[in-house]
């Protein structure tokens, strides 16, 4: 019963750690809307707030919801959609009355950021009544949620729509009030951005009273703050200075304490420089060490050059006794094609540098030479095209030939009818070209693709291929100074790159 109750407690633990740690990230949308606002696309950033707030309403999210859903109606009245702005904020109270009727509480906190948001919007239609509305809506709230919080946002909004109505003693209180709040909690910016916005708004309502008064107030307060701050600074120097003094007092009293310091620091200095004598006796082993690898490197590489000559011998040996069988039986021929491949993908793990002369060639000309040997494989209407500039190109043709004749087989042997192939040649640069092959066939899956170019895998059936094509192209490309990938990207079939270095 213990172990039960025991496992139980630590379930929901970690079950509410979980919970906290999500609702702590912001959403991809939430994330996204933030970031065409900072650019300023406001239609952009609204869709994506409204999105955002949609889906964190369902997944009961609520706080993060109501702070998307406010961001989005406040970019509806920055263009004047008052309309579409309401029925947001009804959107949003009614999301957190469903979440109150879930949880059986009451959030006021939320709902006073919902009606702070529709006091903005009827402050700019300068209709006051309804602005008057949402002020005593939100002192209600505020007080209900008990926050200190909310109620000092309370008194800056009560303070602007005073100022902003031409009720100036009331503001007066209301600024008096709240000032002797900040200045206890020395926030003197928020009092400094009041004055501001009270400023803006007596330039937007051409009311020059109101601006010539408050900008008065201003520079009285401005005054004030700066003898404050002037203040503060001054306390925080002496204070500093009667801390500095004190140190200086102890180091003075403190000469023998230095001199264990500097014999300390001597001790340490000898400590340091044996440990530089062993780390130049750790190096020199190192570096007998990495000789040593690089001979067991040296020495590996030359038993898998052996390895590959005698694969290569054997499967030599075995030719004059396959080419005594009848080459019509599907086995024998697969054996015989079995032994060449291995012969010649040993000769290319052997080969130091190709041994290739490059060709110049008409890329157009060179394309549809490749294009025109699998015409005949494809299934039933199955489109074929190249996509190759008028231009030459050197190319080792032997090798290339090779590579691009078995990928269009294969392209041509698993593109079902109807369906594309395409031969791509890209110039990437003074000293880099491409030649990509392209089909819509049943690709290859993606925990097989880092597989296909490395030999002897696994067991196959040799009638149905040995395997050997892919990792011979690879070796191919390697010799010629290039490389033959995968696109990952592409999932309508497979697409190999052809990545040549000129």
């Amino acid at each position: 019963m213990n172990k039960k109750f025991i496992f139980l407690f630590f379930s929901m633990f970690f079950c509410c750690v979980l919970m906290n740690a999500q609702e702590g990230q912001k959403s991809e949308l939430h994330q996204r809307a933030e970031a065409e606002d900072a650019r300023n696309n406001i239609a952009a950033a609204r869709s994506l707030f409204i999105r955002a707030f949609e889906n964190y309403a369902s997944k009961g999210q609520i706080k993060e919801g109501v702070e998307c859903g406010t961001r989005a109606t406040a970019l509806y009245y920055k263009e004047n959609f008052f309309k579409e702005g309401f029925e947001l904020l009804r959107r949003v109270d009614q999301a957190i009355n469903e979440e109150e009727q879930k949880g059986g509480s009451i959030l006021p906190g939320l709902h006073y950021l919902v009606t702070k948001e529709r006091l903005q919007m009827y402050m700019k239609m300068r209709n006051s009544g309804r602005a008057l509305e949402q002020i005593n809506t939100m002192e209600g709230q505020a007080n209900s949620a008990n926050d200190d919080d909310l109620k000092n946002d309370l008194l800056y909004n009560k303070a602007v729509y005073y100022y902003s109505f031409g009720q100036i003693s009331k503001g007066d209180t209301v600024f008096k009030e709240m000032a002797s709040k900040m200045i206890t909690q020395k926030d003197y910016n928020k009092i400094d951005e009041v004055y501001q916005t009270l400023i803006a708004n007596g330039k937007k309502s051409n009311n020059a009273n109101l601006v010539a008064q408050v900008y008065s107030n201003y520079i009285v307060w401005k005054d004030s703050v700066n003898a404050m701050k002037l203040a503060d600074e001054t306390g925080v120097l002496k204070q500093q200075i009667a801390e500095n003094e004190a140190i200086i007092e102890e180091k003075d009293s403190s000469l023998s304490s230095r001199q264990m310091i500097i014999i300390a620091l001597c001790i340490l200095a000898a400590a340091l420089a044996a440990a530089l004598v062993i780390g130049i006796i750790v190096l020199l082993r190192y570096i007998m060490v990495t000789r040593k690898q690089k001979k067991a490197i040296k020495l590996s590489e030359d038993n898998n050059a052996l390895k590959a000559k005698f694969i290569s011998n054997i499967s030599s040996q075995l030719d004059p006794t396959l080419e005594k069988l009848d080459k019509n039986i599907p086995e024998v021929q697969a054996l015989l094609d079995f032994s060449d491949h291995i012969q010649t993908l040993s000769k290319l793990e052997n080969m130091p540098t190709a041994d290739l002369e490059m060709e110049d060639v008409s890329v157009p000309q060179f394309c549809e030479e490749m294009i025109e040997s699998i015409r005949n494989k494809v299934q039933p209407d199955v489109e074929i095209m190249v996509n190759a500039p008028k231009m030459n190109a050197k190319i080792y043709r032997e090798y290339l030939s090779h590579i691009l004749s078995h990928l269009l087989d294969n392209a041509a042997e698993y593109t079902p009818a109807q369906g594309h192939i395409w031969l791509d040649y890209k110039k990437r640069g003074a000293h880099m070209q491409q030649f990509i092959v392209t089909d819509t066939g049943c690709g290859i899956p993606e925990e097989k693709i880092e597989d296909v170019f490395k030999p002897f895998l696994e067991i196959k059936d040799l009638c149905k291929g040995d395997g050997l094509g892919l990792p011979i192209c690879k070796e191919m490309t390697k010799k010629m100074n290039g490389d033959l990938e995968i696109d990952p990207k592409y999932t309508k079939g497979t697409r190999f790159v052809i990545t040549l270095h000129i």
